[in-house]
């Protein structure tokens, strides 16, 4: 197989993308050293609109549609995407040609005044951006108030301490990747906080039809991550995912298993819907495509219903 020689990565241009971009890049110039590797940093419609939430203007898919044009357009190879970005089901167009190893998949709480959610007082501020942590917060401290937390990394921990907020919950491997742990005041286990599909994993995207960039990418895919994410992704296109719905789906491989959990919730906590199943690792989207049916004869669909008409 004959070695790339010029390759281009579509990122987006926040602190932690570009830090995700680079992190490809350095891997890339290891594998191939003659390759010219560099990043194309880029604006998306998700980190110009701030002012709403993601699931009014139109969910995650708007923090990769720029990264896919540029890759229609030849200005890009590839993009690099924190997969908890990565819509459910991709454009025909498109595919995912890699899933590098995963980083803590575990929310985080970061505040300056307190230790963690059980500490803070009956009304205090919690921001987050995310239906999936709101709903799993209201469950268990009801007595908390949830306002919406947008922007990138940076903004969030700067509105945090100008005082907007009593403690914000983040994904914990974007702070640590960042060099950013000492702000974490505590880790949410998964049974406090189950995941988003895909947290803590980055995705490599290319057209569907590079089969050469398949190639000289393979080689950075991490096989456990690669049949956990793929499970947790089949859940959300199971239940028709979108970030209008406080879903969670989380795998882990024990004892050459894979375990999945997965909820779906009301955004006030309310009704929330639980299922674990294990099976064979190889058969991980088949336990992910179950999962979704399990919930949705549970229940699920009258949860969906009610969040589409909200």
């Amino acid at each position: 197989m004959r070695e790339p020689e010029r390759l281009i990565i579509a990122s987006r241009e926040s602190r932690l993308a570009l830090w995700q971009a680079e992190h490809v890049r350095a891997a890339l110039q290891q594998l191939y050293p003659q390759c010219e590797v560099t990043v194309l940093g880029l604006t998306t419609r998700g980190d110009q609109i701030l002012d709403r939430s993601l699931a009014k203007v139109g969910g995650k898919g708007l923090f990769v549609k720029e990264l896919e044009q540029a890759m229609l357009d030849g200005r890009a190879d590839l993009a690099v995407h924190s997969m908890k970005d990565v819509p459910a089901d991709l454009p025909p167009e498109f595919a995912l040609a890699a899933t590098l190893k995963r980083e803590d998949p575990r929310d985080a709480f970061v505040s300056n005044t307190y230790g963690s959610l059980a500490e803070m007082p009956a009304g205090s501020i919690v921001g987050t951006s995310s239906l999936r942590r709101e709903a799993q917060i209201r469950k268990r401290f009801p007595h908390l108030k949830i306002a919406p937390l947008r922007g990138n990394l940076d903004t969030r921990l700067r509105k945090l301490d100008q005082g907007d907020y009593g403690a914000i919950v983040l994904a914990a491997a974007g702070l640590k990747r960042l060099g950013l742990a000492e702000r974490i005041r505590a880790v949410l286990t998964p049974a406090e906080s189950l995941p988003a599909a895909g947290q803590g994993a980055l995705a490599i995207e290319t057209l569907a039809g590079r089969a050469d960039l398949r190639a000289w990418l393979a080689p950075l895919n991490h096989a456990e991550t690669d049949a956990c994410v793929r499970a947790e992704r089949r859940v959300n296109s199971g239940l028709g995912g979108s970030c209008t719905i406080p879903l969670a789906a989380y795998g882990v491989i024990e004892a050459g298993q894979l375990r999945l959990r997965a909820c779906i919730a009301a955004v006030d906590g309310s009704g929330m819907l639980e299922t674990e199943l294990t099976g064979r690792v190889e058969e991980g989207e088949a336990l992910g495509a179950q999962a979704a049916a399990d919930l949705r004869a549970r229940g699920a669909d009258k949860i969906i219903a009610a969040l589409e008409q909200a």
